[in-house]
């Protein structure tokens, strides 16, 4: 029997397959509509790796926003949404993976504030969540997830034109897609050569648990936290929002009206 999944792995359990399979109140893996979406996406699949990819691709297509939220979102209130955040599309993506039987979990990096050039500088150390899924014998991991295809288009060829490496959240190199097969990163390298990674945070089952855990909250007061994000957030949305339609940000506006 698999751990609860509101329970800290131990060490001598974290990376066994078994543990990372259970639902928790964000991943409703019981959902009939979660469930009846995990299955008319896989009921073709002819293996794991088709199933993760069909599941990944869902998710990827869902277009990244930054919404106003007072709490975290359940699998099915994403899935519902139809667009989120990074966390929204992580609960979602390990949500469907483990509804189609395959061990996922999300693994916690905390970045450099550098990363979100163009977006905000608002946010100094900003969180990413990693997806590592079990396939072939071994923890597969990509955060290409978090992006549908027209944001990463556009943020990459921002990043070329301003003549910078990092920024939009993403590296100007970074993958754009995953194969099931190898690891791929937005960092455009592993997370342990990646300058924009101050730390490795761990592998969670949601992120409620994370937010719950004693790492977190020696390091954030959470209502606090809460309130910062939002604000953050709006300015957030108001890049993104500009980069899909192609437009600078409005300082770089100025500064050209003034030169």
């Amino acid at each position: 029997m698999a751990p609860a999944a509101g329970t800290p792995p131990s060490p001598l359990h974290a990376d066994e397959p078994s543990h990372w399979l259970g639902g928790t109140s964000l991943l409703d893996l019981e959902d009939p509509k979660l469930r009846l979406r995990v299955r008319s996406l896989t009921q073709l699949c002819k293996g794991e790796r088709e199933k993760a990819l069909v599941i990944y691709g869902f998710v990827k297509r869902m277009p990244l926003v930054t919404p106003f939220k007072l709490r975290l979102r359940s699998a099915r209130q994403v899935l519902d949404a139809g667009r989120g955040d990074s966390l929204d599309k992580a609960t979602l993506l390990v949500a469907m993976l483990r509804a189609a039987g395959l061990p996922a979990r999300i693994r916690y990096l905390r970045m450099r504030g550098e990363i979100m050039h163009g977006l905000t500088t608002r946010l100094r150390h900003p969180i990413r969540p990693l997806l590592e899924v079990w396939l072939q014998g071994r923890w597969v991991r990509t955060d290409t997830y978090i992006f549908d295809a027209s944001y990463m288009a556009a943020a990459r060829q921002r990043l070329k034109d301003e003549g910078n490496q990092w920024g939009y959240y993403i590296n100007v190199a970074g993958a754009m897609l995953w194969d099931g097969r190898e690891d791929a990163f937005v960092g455009s390298m592993p997370i342990e050569q990646d300058p924009m990674v101050v730390d490795d945070l761990g592998a969670w089952h949601d992120p409620l648990q994370f937010v719950q855990s004693n790492a977190y909250k020696s390091e954030h007061r959470p209502l606090a936290r809460l309130l910062h994000l939002n604000l953050v957030s709006a300015q957030v949305r108001r890049g993104m929002r500009r980069l899909r339609e192609d437009r600078p940000m409005a300082s770089a506006v100025r500064d050209r009206r003034l030169s």
